[in-house]
């Protein structure tokens, strides 16, 4: 009996103590914490010249920075996208440019900055700018550490208050929370953390010498308030603005001859102050263009009070014009800018008017460089310059329309075409087309820059039985005729604020969509409804006598 109760106690004594030692085990796995070292290389995936990148306090893992001689260069492409859209890379110059608002600075490979450091790092087809560079044209904070296995530099835009805590004793800051996550680096007695984020026992910081990390919140004390005082001086870029509400009309001139029917055209046009002439017609990729202006023209203009802003295009002798390749070229840009202020000053013309369309993504950033190198000039000759630029879409979100509202005195949207010649029928500017431009647009340009572009004409459409669609587009004044001719029935569309008729024929049915007075009105009413600078009309010429008197209420 003894025996088997000396077993019975061992047996059980063996089971205590493999289940002491399995909890002990455990234990020391879920509680104890770990010792290891976190690989900094691989967790800041940077290492060698290659620099880790914080932006608000988040790790950029797309990015590295470069260090050399001593300073932190950061690649321009992310500093486009997240800091400063306005620094360009001329790459076929290889030279920086950055448009201020009264100068330009160039800068390549070889420009110093104070520091004697190169302000720009160029190699394998990319390019990386120092970071002081960066800071001195945008508003941010940049910390540099250039110590450790991995050198690192932090990126502030925000100037938000923030926390700091001070450590109650020595303490490990880690990768994630809880003891078992590496250790990324240590923290002594009264060091000072940044508090980015509070959980219930850790807190995720930020130290004094560039780490991120987690550490328990049992050992921070003395929370404090810090706010962030930023010294940046913004450009101002100033902005020529009529004393009163703007209304343009377009004068489309296509030879000399055209430009002395302007009074005789004009002498109707009640209530306008600024007449665009399209005089300028880019004609290749060097920056050449042909010119129609005219000094009796100008006088004329002005003695009947209006401002004269010409016009700009890319599209009537532009049959050999690549805009991608155009505006790309510092040497076209400056060309092509020089040769229009010397028109300007030749013919004492008041404004620029850039009607520039159809370009692709591509030619983007270039047109936009372009707008931003123009408003310099404008500016220094104390000329309007004025930006033509279509309904918002998502298509067309390259046109950079708040680039374009901070550089240029007034962006004209462009509120017709929402149906066009070589696409379906329907309404060149249904009033819900309109509407939706302006609040677009007013999302990126304030509202006291934005005039709202109305058509004088419409389309007639005939789709024919065989589904194929063709148009013809016409003045109010014609389009209307023609529906008095043609006995077409007219039916008002709250839909689209305007009368639409059909009427079939032998070959299709004719489809209209009219403008008139009482669909002009609705446009006119949401100018003063949005507040807007102006209007303008496409075009002079187009439009029956009586129009004017509905069109100058837009500034009333």
């Amino acid at each position: 009996m003894k025996r088997i109760l000396v077993t019975i106690l061992t047996i059980l004594l063996t089971i205590i103590l493999l289940g002491g030692i399995a909890a002990g085990v455990i234990f020391f796995q879920k509680y104890v914490p770990t010792k290891e070292l976190a690989d900094q290389k691989s967790w800041f995936r940077a290492g060698g010249e290659d620099t880790a990148i914080f932006l608000d306090n988040e790790h950029v893992e797309t990015y590295c920075g470069k260090s050399a001689g001593g300073e932190i260069y950061l690649p321009l492409t992310w500093v486009n996208t997240e800091l400063n859209e306005r620094f360009y890379w001329d790459e076929s110059g290889r030279q920086l440019i950055y448009a201020l608002p009264e100068n330009i600075v160039y800068a390549d490979a070889q420009t110093q900055g104070s520091s004697g450091k190169p302000l720009l790092i160029e190699e394998d087809g990319n390019v990386w700018l120092l970071s002081s560079l960066v800071a001195t044209y945008t508003d941010i904070r940049v910390n540099r550490y250039m110590d450790g296995e991995v050198q690192r530099i932090f990126v502030d835009t925000s100037w938000d208050p923030y926390t700091t805590m001070k450590l109650k004793k020595d303490g490990k800051i880690r990768t994630h929370g809880g003891v078992k996550s590496p250790i990324l680096t240590t923290v002594s007695q009264d060091d000072t953390v940044d508090v980015l984020e509070t959980m219930e026992k850790w807190s995720r910081v930020r130290t004094g010498d560039g780490y991120i990390g987690y550490i328990q919140s049992r050992l921070l004390t003395d929370a404090r308030p810090c706010t962030p005082v930023s010294t940046f001086q913004a450009p101002v870029y100033t902005s020529i603005s009529m004393d009163e509400p703007v209304c343009l009309v377009w004068h489309q001139v296509t030879s000399p001859e055209a430009n002395g029917k302007m009074e005789q055209l004009m002498a109707r046009a009640e209530g306008v102050n600024v007449i665009a002439p399209t005089w300028f017609m880019l004609t290749d990729n060097d920056g050449s263009f042909d010119s129609l202006a005219d000094q009796d023209y100008v006088d004329a203009a002005h003695d009947m009070g209006l401002q004269v802003w010409a016009a700009l295009d890319n599209f009537n002798r532009g049959d050999n014009v690549n805009s991608a390749i155009l505006f790309a070229s510092t040497d076209a840009r400056k060309r092509l800018i020089t040769s229009l202020m010397d028109e300007v000053e030749r013919y004492g013309i008041d404004g620029i008017n850039l009607d520039i369309e159809g370009i692709r993504a591509e030619a983007g950033p270039h047109y936009v460089q372009f707008i931003r190198e123009l408003s310099v000039a404008c500016r220094k000759k104390k000329i309007v310059l004025s930006v033509d630029t279509y309904v918002p879409s998502a298509y067309t979100a390259f046109y950079n329309r708040a680039e374009q509202g901070r550089v240029a005195d007034y962006v004209i949207i462009m509120g017709y075409d929402e149906h066009y010649a070589g696409g379906e029928a329907g309404s060149v500017a249904s009033l819900e087309y309109e509407r939706t431009g302006i609040e677009n647009t007013l999302k990126q340009v304030p509202a006291e820059k934005v005039i709202s572009a109305i058509p004088f004409f419409t389309r007639l459409w005939l789709v024919g039985e065989d589904g194929k669609t063709t148009s013809t587009a016409m003045g109010i004044a014609n389009a209307k005729k023609w529906v008095a001719e043609n006995q077409m029935q007219m039916t008002w569309q709250e839909e689209t604020g305007q009368y639409y008729g059909e009427k079939k024929v032998e070959d299709g049915t004719y489809h209209m969509w009219l403008e008139e007075e009482d669909s002009i009105s609705l446009k006119v009413k949401l100018v003063r409804d949005y507040h807007l600078a102006g209007i303008a009309c496409w075009k002079l010429g187009f439009e029956p006598e009586n129009i004017w008197g509905i069109v100058k209420q837009a500034g009333h």
